[in-house]
C-alpha cells in the first residue's frame, strides 16, 4: 500500500503525518511561531520512525504551499522538493485552503486568518465560485452568502458573522489531510510544489543573492 508523508508550516506550527491508505500511523502538530527551520526534520524522523516506517518506504510526499507564512512556505516547499529529489518519489503541493475543506460536503468557505483583518478564502461546491483570494473581511462581498454556507478555519468566526453563514471545525488536521490530498494525486504525475502567495512577503529578500528552491 503507497506510505505518504505529509507535512507543513505555513502556519504558527509544524506538522507531519504518515498515512497509509486511509489509516494515519502517527502524526505530530506542534504550535510554534518561529523555529521551524530547526523543527522540521527531526519531527519527520519522530513521525517516520512512530510510524515504523523510514526514508525508503516513501510512496510520495505532500507538502502545505500555503497561503500563509512566507518563510514557513518557502521552508516546506524546498523540503518537499528536496525529499523528493533524493528518494525518486513525488511530491504535491497541497493549498492550507484546500486542506481545509477536505472531506467536507455541501458549500464551504475555506477562511484562513491573515494580518490586518484579512482572510485568505477560497469556496468550495459554492454557487459563485471564489479562487484563492486575500481580502479584508470587512470588504468580503455578502452574495457569496448562501443556503447551507459553512466557514472552516481560523478566520471562520469573522467571516461567518459577515455573511450569516455557520462554522464548523475542519474534518482534518492540516498534515493528515495534505497527506490525504497527495494520496489521491501522487499517481497523476504531479508538477513540481511551489509556494502559493497571496500577498507580498513582509521582508524583501535580498537583491545580491537570489533565494534557491531546489529543483
Amino acid at each position: 500500500m503507497p506510505l505518504i508523508l505529509g507535512f507543513d508550516t505555513s502556519g504558527s506550527y509544524c506538522a507531519a503525518a504518515l498515512l497509509c491508505d486511509d489509516t494515519v500511523l502517527a502524526a505530530a502538530h506542534e504550535e510554534m511561531k518561529r523555529g521551524q527551520a530547526e523543527r522540521l526534520f527531526p519531527l519527520l524522523e519522530e513521525v517516520l520512525a512512530e510510524g515504523g516506517a523510514t526514508w525508503s518506504d516513501l510512496s510520495a510526499i505532500g507538502v502545505g504551499i500555503g497561503p500563509g507564512n512566507f518563510t514557513g512556505i518557502r521552508l516546506s516547499v524546498s523540503a518537499a522538493r528536496g525529499l523528493a529529489l533524493a528518494r525518486s518519489i513525488p511530491a504535491v503541493g497541497v493549498s492550507s485552503l484546500d486542506a481545509l475543506a477536505h472531506g467536507t460536503q455541501g458549500p464551504v468557505l475555506a477562511c484562513l486568518a491573515a494580518p490586518r483583518d484579512q482572510a485568505y478564502l477560497a469556496g468550495h461546491r459554492t454557487r459563485h465560485a471564489l479562487a484563492p483570494s486575500l481580502m479584508a473581511i470587512a470588504d468580503i462581498p455578502t452574495d457569496l452568502s448562501e443556503p447551507g454556507l459553512t466557514c472552516i478555519g481560523s478566520a471562520a468566526e469573522a467571516v461567518a458573522e459577515r455573511l450569516d453563514a455557520a462554522v464548523s471545525p475542519a474534518p482534518y488536521a492540516p498534515a493528515s489531510a495534505i497527506a490525504r490530498i497527495a494520496a489521491l494525486r501522487w499517481q497523476d504525475t504531479p508538477e513540481r510544489p511551489a509556494p502559493l502567495y497571496l500577498k507580498p512577503a513582509d521582508a524583501a529578500p535580498s537583491r545580491d543573492t537570489a533565494p534557491a528552491i531546489l529543483s
